[in-house]
């Protein structure tokens, strides 16, 4: 079933069209809305869930892949803005879920759309975004100014803030401006421990082929343990693609356990929240994986607590980074790949110690984006080589991992 019709009238944002009290239109009550910290009141109207939510607004400025973003343990306690119009397009199937943890929320607090969502075309979609949404208990607003909404963002860094949609349209402002501005955020908090999976997986999915579907690994080559904070599927298919059966652990898992299971390298995955809030438990482990001499790679928040563990510092950014068009310069190549990025802290480079190299690094910014060690095979990368979504310029990493691995077993 489609999703609410927002009102036919030219082309303004929602809150011009409900500010207006004349016109050869009429304007239909609001729906829903998002209360920022400050006080400032942004109306729509609602799709998916009914209900409220609360969490740290912030833009991503992808052109594709919504419902991979939309089940993206990264983005625990968020609540996205897509920067994109046309969300739902495509519709929803059960292939593009990228969360591995089905038992876990999706992560995402809400979402925040231009348009409204239009039926779906295309031969994969097995559900309507709307339906989708709500049945995955997540809140989201069409008919909002996003480019307003984004340069607020950019301006003033990313505010805490109450979603809600209600069919009656009736709102507690003043409350939902105070929960959001009492809520703790990110800053701090350890959302890792919400998504990671509670036991030991094994996985040989490998990557979708067109008319065929997913695969499985034939015959493994090397064994990978890695390390769930948050991870995405699609990096598991990616290490099956290149040989890798791989063994997922929980996020508290430890050193010893690791390294008893005999891996041929060692991935600590991406994830959501603080870095040294999850760095509290995970980073004296992460140093006695790195201790041990295996092979190491890092993604995101991997990357920012490898960069802990070896004695650098991590820093809450202004906007952060969310995308999958971050252009990142790798000086081990000098080339320029096209990347797809979701993260809100970064490490900060004038704190790498001696013995660590900056692979990487942001054209966007110039923050880091990447760490090697000089003398073991550890390196790690801020952004999400997997592709889900986003290009396939950074799949080289994996490959540089495997081989990482074979030169270790000679």
């Amino acid at each position: 079933m489609p999703g609410p019709t927002a009102p036919s009238a030219p082309p303004q944002s929602a809150g011009d069209m409900i500010s207006r009290s004349t016109g050869p239109w009429t304007v239909p009550t609001p729906t829903a809305c998002l209360v920022l910290a400050d006080g400032t009141v942004i109306e729509g109207f609602g799709l998916g869930a009914t209900g409220e939510a609360t969490g740290e607004v912030c833009f991503n400025t992808a052109m594709t892949g919504y419902q991979e973003i939309l089940t993206d343990p990264s983005y625990a306690g968020q609540i996205i803005t897509f920067t994109f119009p046309h969300i739902g397009n495509v519709g929803t199937n059960p292939d593009d879920i990228e969360t591995f943890n089905q038992a876990a929320s999706s992560g995402v607090r809400g979402a925040v759309f231009r348009a409204d969502i239009t039926n779906p075309s295309n031969y994969r979609a097995t559900k309507h975004l709307n339906d989708w949404l709500d049945a995955r208990g997540i809140t989201a607003i069409c008919g909002v100014d996003t480019r307003a909404l984004t340069n607020l963002i950019r301006e003033r860094g990313m505010p805490h803030a109450v979603i809600a949609h209600a069919a009656d349209g009736k709102f507690d402002h003043a409350r939902m401006q105070a929960d959001a501005a009492a809520w703790a955020g990110i800053d701090g908090t350890d959302f890792a421990i919400e998504v990671t999976c509670t036991q030991r997986h094994e996985w040989d999915e490998t990557s979708w082929v067109w008319n065929k579907g997913y695969g499985r690994l034939a015959e493994a080559r090397h064994h990978v343990v890695a390390v769930d904070f948050g991870i995405k599927r699609n990096i598991l298919r990616c290490l099956a693609d290149l040989g890798c059966r791989v063994t997922l652990v929980p996020a508290t898992s430890k050193a010893d356990d690791i390294l008893a299971m005999n891996p041929d390298g060692i991935f600590l995955s991406n994830g959501p929240g603080d870095p040294a809030a999850t760095g509290a438990y995970a980073v004296p482990e992460i140093q006695k994986l790195v201790e041990s001499g295996k092979p190491l790679f890092g993604i995101c928040l991997g990357h920012q607590m490898l960069a802990l563990a070896l004695g650098a510092r991590t820093m809450k950014m202004h906007q952060g980074h969310h995308g999958a068009n971050h252009p990142v310069k790798d000086h081990t190549t000098g080339k320029v790949e096209i990347t797809s990025m979701n993260h809100g802290f970064a490490v900060d480079r004038d704190s790498l110690p001696d013995g660590v190299i900056e692979t990487h690094v942001s054209l966007f910014d110039g923050t880091n984006c990447g760490l090697a060690l000089k003398d073991r095979p550890v390196f790690s990368v801020q952004y999400h080589p997997e592709a889900s979504p986003g290009p396939k310029d950074s799949h080289y990493l994996f490959a540089r991992f495997v081989e990482l691995i074979e030169k270790a077993k000679g």
